[in-house]
């Protein structure tokens, strides 16, 4: 009986998270406060100068909007998607003692995927430069 009075009173109800969405709507408050403040309150003079768009301290040369190569992009991508798929394995190395041999299969098929896939880009040329 006393486990079921102990369970009851544990139960959550809105008023449990009152003062978490009291916590919200100060933060939030906070927030806007200081932009609205930092408008009202800092300077407003707007020269050409300080409307011109800033490029760490380089004159500006012709339009950014210039094409470019999309190698750059792809190795980027593939930068990436490399790149998390190699965080996997940091879980693997912290249990591999527990995981057994059924994590290691299910590593082994991992990287078997993994490498599947680089092998895929290099046949495909992706990661040749000279074109």
């Amino acid at each position: 009986m006393m486990f079921i009075n102990l369970l009851q009173a544990q139960v959550n109800n809105a008023s449990n998270y009152l003062p978490i969405f009291i916590q919200i709507i100060f933060a939030l408050g906070l927030v806007f406060t200081i932009i609205w403040g930092s408008d009202l309150l800092g300077p407003k003079r707007k020269t050409s100068d300080k409307l011109q768009n800033f490029e760490s301290g380089i004159e500006i040369k012709g339009n950014a909007r210039q094409p470019m190569a999309i190698k750059y992009f792809l190795v980027a991508i593939l930068f990436v998607l490399f790149d998390v798929e190699v965080i996997f394995f940091y879980p693997y190395a912290v249990n591999f003692k527990q995981l057994g041999w059924e994590g290691f299969v299910a590593v082994i098929f991992f990287v078997a995927s993994f490498m599947s896939g680089f092998v895929y880009i290099f046949k495909k040329g992706a990661m040749k430069w000279e074109d």
